[in-house]
């Protein structure tokens, strides 16, 4: 491998994109970021534009070469994460988008998920995709499109139109529309692969009414894939992984053996346990999904899919207008010793593991006169780590594993207070690395894995620095009388929206 070359991650999260550039040493050689335009036509509904999306990325992509002054021929390969169980549906021919894609916080298809349950097909798409049928998964939003945009399941049917998340949209898109490809971890998202047989599953595709020519091929989340376009990226490299955004935030913090756990805390948070090359399959409804595709062979995890964590301080900010930005949401939450009774459930599109209920709405419960902005705030934070909380204590049962730490990453995690709190209702150690971006990273890692421009998994697990050790403080009996009031504010906020 020649000297002075780099790994390039795309990291196409549901609110931005950003394009990280990497050295040998694992460092940040530059680093730009891009929010797009979300879309909320109705609500609970929510959209992005597809082709603004790609755009946005392709704009980052060739910022972040300019500003790093490297050349075409320094580039060793490209890796791509992104937000899972977003779904686009476009014309194979034009590169047209045929509808807005639909963004896994969407609850639309509610009724349909619902649906299924009631038939009696749940307990098969469990046992066969490790998912619970819910409009959270790409399945049914495929279906929406295909029943409700008119022609769309005609041009399907007659072989004019792809599908697939939006990994598949940007490796179709970059390589200028030579590669229709998934990996494993995109592919297990979809409520439409069997992650035991590894395959499309015929009789899920037929129970939607999906055509499996739309679908990409599926693939390990380290390989070569194809080449980008010159035209398109102004250069020409391999694109080497591709892999969702919570599975590279696993293998990013180092942990490839079974039992390692992280958390996520971006737009959403997500826990993910590895539990190795056995499925588990979950008591208390978390998910069970393939975590990494690698030399032919799969690991597995349990996952607690939390659908509003950092997104809740974005609210804040947004909607409410309390803060200008994250830091100050800190600065008022550590200005009152705690959050005067106030609980918050950000349940604005239904709550995720392990309630599972699209009708649930967010809930600001035990306010007085005296509750203000600061009490409010603290509470916003307070709810994340909850919410986390609920999922590690299915983590523990569902795997019989004592669970001796956390490691953190994502954006919101820099709140010291919040992890402080994490720790403390956890009652569990909560390690914070110097490097928080582990999605990007885990990306570059398998791109560059790839390529031979690094060759172990042990040879990573060297760029891996703890930040800060947040150890917990809190007595059991404070801990118990506070998640025991979080439990009975969930129960406030669920099923709201029922008809």
């Amino acid at each position: 491998m020649p000297e002075k070359q780099y790994i390039i991650a795309l990291d196409q999260g549901t609110t931005s994109s950003r394009a990280v550039i990497f050295n040998k040493s694992a460092k940040k050689v530059a680093c730009v970021q891009q929010e797009f335009k979300q879309y909320y036509p109705q609500p609970g509904w929510v959209e992005h534009d597809a082709e603004e999306l790609f755009l946005c990325q392709l704009s980052v992509l060739k910022e972040a070469v300019q500003e790093s002054r490297i050349e075409n021929g320094q580039i060793a390969a490209v890796g791509i994460t992104n937000q899972r169980e977003t779904v686009v549906l476009w014309d194979k021919h034009t590169g047209m988008p045929v509808y807005h894609a639909i963004v896994w916080q969407c609850r639309r298809t509610a009724e349909l998920a619902d649906g299924l349950l009631m038939s009696g097909q749940g307990d098969d798409i469990r046992k066969k995709t490790g998912l619970l049928p819910d409009a959270y998964f790409s399945g049914t939003k495929i279906k929406w499109i295909l029943d409700n945009v008119p022609g769309v399941k005609r041009r399907a049917q007659n072989g004019d139109l792809l599908a697939g998340t939006i990994d598949s949209w940007l490796v179709w898109k970059l390589s200028g529309g030579k590669c229709h490809i998934t990996d494993y971890t995109n592919a297990c998202r979809t409520m439409l692969f069997n992650i035991h047989t590894l395959q499309w599953d015929d009789d899920l595709l037929k129970l939607l009414g999906i055509p499996r020519a739309l679908l990409p091929e599926v693939k390990d989340s380290s390989c070569i894939y194809t080449m980008t376009d010159k035209d398109v990226c102004g250069f020409e490299a391999p694109i080497a992984s591709v892999i969702g955004d919570q599975q590279a935030a696993l293998f990013g913090q180092g942990c490839y053996n079974a039992g390692e756990t992280k958390s996520t805390y971006g737009t959403g948070c997500f826990l993910l346990m590895n539990t190795g090359t056995t499925p588990v399959e979950s008591a208390h409804k978390l998910l069970t999904t393939i975590a990494l595709g690698m030399n032919g062979k799969v690991t597995y995890a349990l996952e607690g899919s939390v659908f509003m964590g950092g997104a809740v301080i974005k609210w804040l900010r947004d909607e409410l207008g309390l803060i200008k930005n994250a830091h100050e949401c800190d600065i008022l939450a550590e200005s009152v010793p705690d959050s005067s009774g106030v609980l918050l459930v950000p349940a604005f599109t239904g709550l995720g593991a392990p309630y599972w209920d699209p009708y649930a709405r967010g809930t600001i419960v035990g306010l007085t006169r005296g509750a203000g902005k600061a009490h409010i705030c603290r509470a916003a934070l307070e709810a994340i780590a909850y919410q986390v909380k609920d999922e590690l204590d299915c983590m523990k049962e569902d795997s019989c594993c004592t669970i001796p730490s956390v490691k953190v990453d994502g954006g919101a995690c820099v709140s010291d207070i919040m992890m402080q709190f994490q720790s403390d209702i956890l009652d569990t150690p909560v390690y914070r690395p110097k490097n928080v971006e582990t999605t990007a990273t885990g990306a570059a890692f398998l791109a560059g894995l790839a390529v031979g421009y690094w060759t172990t998994k042990e040879e990573l697990l060297d760029f891996w620095k703890i930040d800060k050790i947040f150890a917990p403080g809190m007595e059991n009996d404070k801990r118990e009388t506070m998640y025991a009031r979080w439990k009975l504010a969930v129960e406030r906020a669920k099923n709201w929206a029922k008809n």
